[in-house]
């Protein structure tokens, strides 16, 4: 009896959605992708490309059938025969390689990448994310990198793999499991490197392309037979699941009809994070009015990094429908005379092509508020990025430095500085020597010192935020309205590639200023939170001693306004 088949993407991720996929397949085949989701598999499919010819390049000069390249557009069975004739040559780099559907077992997937090596081939798979980063000194004497560092990498125009100290390996359990599944695919067809699965290994090539990262693949075998049984349960419908809020909901098209199940039944995971609602539920606390009403120490298992008042407090919020609540008496931000705002926007990975700032001046109420942009619209990766991070860098040094000789305080500021720091110390390596670009020293104090201020950080330190800490959910309280009813950073990505003519898109020059205006307006709000929270915001908004009075009066989920009705975003 053939068994359900799933694909490797059916491995990880919610349990439920891959239910629903099986239980309701005709919905599952018919829907469109979300255009978020459809950019990715653009953009993974751009990176496949620029490795494909990367890989040919560098076999060119080596004998016909070296390199096979298994064509994308033909049919599955043409694929897989492509692929098996191939094998069998003994072709030593197979492309886009499709193996046959395993419906005995119910397993399909392909390889980007099968490599001779061994008795066999070895599974190598080109994903759109970093899968290794540099490792850090050692700080015994030898200063060495990474030492004792058991990352395995091989480099991209052969398959030889060593310790590599340099990086450290930044495993993710998707690129895990699919390697798992065509390892075991290969092993059942008889065409794995070897018959012990202490030599079978797999690999990986990242964002970067620069080298293979690999895995040993026998302690990932273990776990994957684990996973493909239970999973393979829940699509045949013998293992029941229910809908649970978890990241994945936020992109998930069956959301239509998880979300009003758990509004109906109050679930407690629409107020916490995935892992922390497990462990309430584990702990007999289901719904958020449980939570809400909870008095006591938290459950044994709880995360010790989320604080458990807060979870309290974002049931209350919930029910009561309070957007933010206040954790001290009198919230506190960084101010200075001569302060800028700061929002970089990138494309992917690919660079950073504006940086955008807001400039006011306190000790001079003449001085106009002005915002500029530094821009490249070249399509990204370009040279061109460089010119114009050094004019931004010269000119927010220039504004630093004359704010500082006349005794004025400065701040820069922006909102979660974990991306603008990235491309900070990116650009400052990478255009080393362009007119402007700082060395990384020089970035690096600049990020370190306290002129440097994340307002993300700030709302985090001051509130707790029931409907999360992202610009765009916390700048309306303070009372900021964006221009643009489709600004985000997913739509900024589709105006960006109509804004250059990326790829297949039409350039269409509205788009800059679309996004100027967007980026604008980011600095604009970043302003506005910063200068409320150092303003009204006591007054705004409750102290968390007052929400959580709630419990005293033994609230019902009733809000301000009356009952609450309808749906509730989350």
């Amino acid at each position: 009896m053939s068994r359900v088949v799933l694909h490797p993407r059916d491995l990880a991720g919610c349990e439920h959605r891959l239910s629903l996929d099986h239980s309701h397949p005709d919905q599952a085949r018919t829907r469109p992708d979300t255009p978020e989701a459809q950019r990715r598999k653009d953009a993974a499919a751009d990176h496949r490309a620029r490795v494909r010819e990367m890989i040919r390049g560098l076999h060119s000069d080596q004998p016909a059938g070296t390199v096979v390249l298994v064509q994308p557009g033909t049919d599955h069975a043409t694929r897989v025969a492509t692929t098996l004739a191939a094998c069998r040559d003994g072709a030593g780099w197979i492309w886009n390689a499709t193996l046959p559907t395993d419906h005995e077992h119910g397993r399909r997937g392909h390889a980007e990448l099968l490599i001779r090596g061994g008795d066999g081939y070895v599974p190598v798979i080109v994903v759109n994310h970093r899968v290794s980063y540099p490792a850090k000194p050692d700080r015994r004497p030898n200063g060495s990198l990474g030492a004792g560092s058991s990352t395995l990498t091989s480099p991209v125009w052969t398959w030889a793999p060593q310790p590599d100290p340099s990086r450290n390996g930044r495993n993710q359990r998707r690129d895990q499991l699919r390697l798992a599944q065509l390892t075991a695919m290969l092993r059942d067809l008889g065409l794995a490197a070897s018959d012990d699965p202490q030599d079978l290994r797999g690999g990986v090539i990242g964002l970067d392309a620069d080298c293979i990262v690999v895995h040993e693949m026998a302690p990932l075998l273990e776990d994957y037979e684990e996973i493909f049984e239970r999973r393979t349960a829940i699509a045949e419908q013998r293992v029941a699941t229910t809908p649970r809020r978890i990241g994945e909901c936020r992109s998930c098209p069956w959301w239509v009809r998880c979300g009003p199940e758990l509004e109906e039944r109050r679930d407690v995971s629409l107020v916490v994070g995935g892992n922390q609602s497990v462990v309430l539920n584990d702990a007999g606390i289901t719904t958020i009015d449980q939570l809400a009403h909870y008095r006591g120490d938290p459950p044994g298992d709880w995360p010790g990094n989320a604080p458990f008042d807060d979870a309290v407090l974002t049931a209350i919020a919930w029910l009561t429908d309070t957007p933010l609540i206040r954790r001290l008496e009198q919230p506190v931000v960084t101010r200075a005379d001569v302060e800028v705002d700061v929002d970089m926007e990138s494309y992917g990975e690919h660079g950073a092509y504006m940086w955008g700032t807001l400039l006011t001046d306190n000790a001079d109420p003449s001085r106009p508020v002005v915002y500029r942009a530094f821009v490249t619209w070249e399509p990204l990766p370009t040279r061109d990025e460089g010119r114009s991070f050094g004019e931004f860098w010269t000119w927010l040094s220039a504004e630093r430095e004359a704010a500082h000789e006349v005794g004025k305080t400065f701040a820069a500021y922006c909102y979660s500085q974990q991306a603008e720091n990235r491309w900070l110390v990116g650009s400052a390596k990478r255009f080393a020597g362009v007119p402007g670009v700082p060395s990384p020293g020089e970035i690096e104090a600049f990020i370190a010192s306290d002129e440097w201020v994340d307002i993300y950080e700030a709302v985090g330190r001051n509130f707790v935020c029931p409907n999360g800490k992202g610009l765009k959910r916390v700048a309306p309280v303070a009372g900021f309205t964006w221009r643009d009813a489709e600004a985000s950073g997913e739509a900024s990505m589709d105006w960006y590639r109509e804004a250059v003519g990326l790829g297949e898109a039409t350039m269409d020059l509205t788009q800059r200023r679309r996004l100027l205006e967007y980026n604008e307006d980011d600095v604009r709000a970043t302003k506005v939170l910063r200068e409320w929270i150092d303003g009204s915001a006591k007054q705004d908004v409750p102290h968390r001693d007052q929400v959580l009075e709630f419990r005293d009066h033994g609230g019902s989920g009733t809000d301000r306004h009356g009952p609450r009705s309808g749906p509730r975003r989350t």
